[in-house]
């Protein structure tokens, strides 16, 4: 048993004090868990551009002081009353939403919307008891969407994570626990590409990379990736895009184009960008009678879909999905086995690191864009914004004004 188990444990964690404000380490309490909570030690976490849109807290409830940060992967340090399936030690990856197992969504085989643990943005404490785990001196530090990474120690719902092979390493897996999983499953999961079939990808940034790479392990023989900048077509092909269309080099709708280059549409395609007039093309690209399209990004909240009922009727499927489609607990285990058994090639996915005390460095090139540069000291996933995090609470999409970044952050550097 660990020497801390019961107590609160001290520690440095990159508090946000203000919108907009640089982080700043500081030592912070963490309190032991409670009732069905889980403590974790965070060894590596993820910088997502999801964070950078609540830490900016230009279109929502500012929550604050707070600690922000949803994707890592930590150990086991001590469980709180009622966790029987969760042990000090064991390997686990925190993830956004939850799956309490109890509820209808978690019953059912079709949904991954558990309705005890569904992401809230707002909610800063823990269900248990509506109080924070993280204090500074007495002064309470709120929580965000559950996970609260950029903390040494931080204190998890169980329904939350994912218990993962302790073989896995965490540096490459961590970033399983949101956008790449999104687009990874809404190609396996929800798409369900056949082998030889056809997949047209909008939006090359990391979900549609990830959704790229599940129509290349699909064994998909032709992935058309949908792109306004030509510039991300030589990485996309690193995920088995290939072919690529610009719809800026075109007169006619994009749709067309693909329907043209395809024989009548593509067998599947899968939205990544959230853009309503490339969601409409992502549907009306696929081919009647068996097409289907499957819906990730997220729109603007007053966006409105509009096609002709006949493209439905003429058996064309269109679909959506919330990461992925996956259950955290039941599921994300065997995404990780995917990567253990090189079925998915997570490497590709990451760029550049940065050690924890510089965690202020990695927000700073997500924001000036530069991780596909390749500086020298960081590592960088490079991804399009986690629009994921955007469909429940119908939020504006963070604009798209840079290529957006995912950074590797070293917890003990």
């Amino acid at each position: 048993m660990s020497t801390t188990t019961g107590q609160v444990i001290r520690c440095k964690a990159a508090v946000a004090w203000e919108a907009g404000k640089p982080l700043v380490i500081e030592e912070v309490e963490v309190a032991p868990p409670q009732k069905m909570e889980v403590r974790i030690k965070i060894l590596f976490t993820s910088l997502c551009h999801t964070d950078v849109y609540f830490w900016e807290a230009k279109g929502q409830n500012p929550v604050f002081p707070r600690i922000l940060g949803h994707e890592a992967g930590g150990v086991v340090e001590s469980v709180g009353e009622g966790v029987t399936d969760l042990q000090p030690g064991d390997h686990v990856l925190p993830v956004f939403t939850g799956e309490c197992k109890e509820c209808a969504h978690c019953k059912s085989e079709e949904s991954n919307m558990c309705d005890l643990l569904r992401i809230n943005t707002d909610r800063g404490v823990m269900l248990h008891d509506q109080k924070s785990r993280f204090s500074i001196n007495g002064k309470p530090i709120f929580h965000f969407v559950g996970t609260s990474t950029f903390s040494e120690y931080t204190v998890v719902h169980v329904g939350c994570l994912a218990k993962i092979n302790p073989l896995a390493p965490l540096d490459k897996v961590c970033v399983l626990s949101c956008g790449i999983s999104t687009g990874l499953g809404a190609t396996l999961n929800v798409a369900k590409p056949k082998k030889g079939s056809s997949v047209a990808v909008f939006g090359l940034g990391a979900v549609g990379l990830a959704a790229a790479e599940g129509a290349r392990i699909s064994g998909a023989s032709r992935i058309i990736g949908v792109d306004l900048n030509a510039n991300r077509f030589e990485l996309a092909k690193k995920f088995g895009v290939t072919e690529f269309v610009n719809p800026k080099d075109y007169k006619k709708p994009v749709q067309e184009v693909i329907a043209e280059m395809t024989n009548g549409g593509v067998d599947r395609s899968v939205e990544c960008t959230g853009h309503i007039d490339a969601m409409i093309s992502a549907f009306e690209c696929v081919h009647d009678g068996w097409g289907v399209a499957v819906l990730v990004g997220v729109p603007h909240k007053d966006a409105v879909f509009k096609t002709n009922p006949m493209n439905l009727l003429n058996e064309r499927t269109l679909k959506g999905t919330f990461f992925g489609n996956y259950k955290p607990r039941s599921d994300i285990p065997s995404v990780v086995e995917k990567y253990m058994n090189k079925e998915l090639e997570v490497e590709k996915f990451i760029t550049h690191e940065v050690p924890f005390s510089e965690i202020n460095k990695a927000f700073d090139l997500m924001l000036k864009g530069e991780g596909l540069q390749g500086a020298a000291t960081v590592r960088i996933l490079c991804v399009c914004f986690s629009s994921l995090l955007f469909a429940v609470l119908n939020l504006d999409c963070y604009p798209l004004k840079i290529l957006s970044l995912r950074c590797i952050i070293r917890m003990d550097a």
